[in-house]
């Protein structure tokens, strides 16, 4: 699933690529996503403007003309190509997940602008479109999420006192969107390994140094991989022309059974299932 900051690199991608573009024709070709894509959306967008496209934790938010907003969650599967009408389009893929050029199959929604094509692609069709008709419908829906990592409201006062008196795991923690939102698996792996915390401990243990740790440690994690392009498995370059090698730089996710990275370190990686996910950690630094 992609997460925050492979987001955020679609994110830069489309608002570098649509914004200020009207929209000319939408083509919906399956409207079975997470949620039934509604019967009014291509009326609803064509001949909006995409004044800006902006993001709030894994969900992309363009901002219409008519001053309303079309949210796009990319679920497990989702990607976004970009196709030129009067250029070669070597690499179509916003992200770098899945594959570089867009598939045959799949294809469920197609916005037109001139001389361009964004195609929404997800074999699995967990994401979802949703329109939303104005800035406080937009403030509403995201009421019960939790703040990003780089919120200043994801502090040490705010952790502390959602931590306190709580049996819940750390891991878990970073991984409920109500807590904090925009953390997925990996990520939340690589930053408890920098804060030297194992990801079983209960968070009603965590000091006040813990706390920081983890504001600290969530920033970087997520800031070194946006600026790496993300996380994939493939290795090619998007439509900015950009390279998504973040996976090169795990610590610990997928390394079961390697010597720890860290100095002086004589741990190993180990491998262990919370909550159905595949959590990694040093078996020796990490208390």
């Amino acid at each position: 699933m992609p997460e925050l900051p492979e987001v955020e690199i679609v994110r830069e991608s489309l608002n570098k690529k649509i914004r200020q573009k009207k929209v000319e024709n939408v083509i919906v070709r399956n409207r079975r996503l997470r949620f039934k894509i509604p019967l009014n959306f291509e009326n609803f967008l064509r001949y909006q403007k995409i004044l800006e496209v902006s993001r709030f934790s894994k969900y992309l938010i363009f901002k219409l003309s008519n001053k309303s907003f079309c949210l796009l969650h990319l679920g497990m599967s989702g990607t976004i190509h970009l196709l030129y009408s009067r250029k070669k389009n070597l690499v179509t893929n916003t992200s770098f997940y899945n594959s570089p050029t867009l598939p045959k199959k799949h294809n469920h929604v197609e916005i037109i602008f001139k001389n361009l094509r964004l195609v929404y692609n997800d074999p699995r069709r967990f994401g979802f479109f949703q329109i939303l008709k104005d800035e406080n419908s937009l403030r509403k829906r995201f009421l019960n999420l939790g703040p990003e990592p780089f919120d200043r409201k994801f502090n040490k006062k705010y952790i502390s006192s959602s931590l306190r008196n709580k049996e819940k795991n750390i891991k878990n923690f970073l991984l409920d969107q109500n807590f904090v939102s925009g953390i997925g698996n990996i990520y939340a792996n690589e930053i408890l390994f920098l804060s030297k915390i194992r990801p079983t401990q209960k968070g009603a243990t965590l000091n006040e140094k813990d706390c920081k740790k983890i504001i600290k440690n969530s920033q970087k994690v997520l800031r070194d991989a946006i600026e790496k392009g993300g996380s994939s498995i493939r290795d090619f370059k998007n439509t900015l022309g950009k390279k998504g090698n973040f996976q090169k730089k795990f610590n610990v996710y997928g390394r079961n059974g390697l010597n720890c990275k860290r100095l002086r370190c004589q741990g190993i990686i180990k491998k262990k299932v919370i909550s159905n996910r595949s959590t990694f950690y040093c078996s020796n630094c990490q208390k």
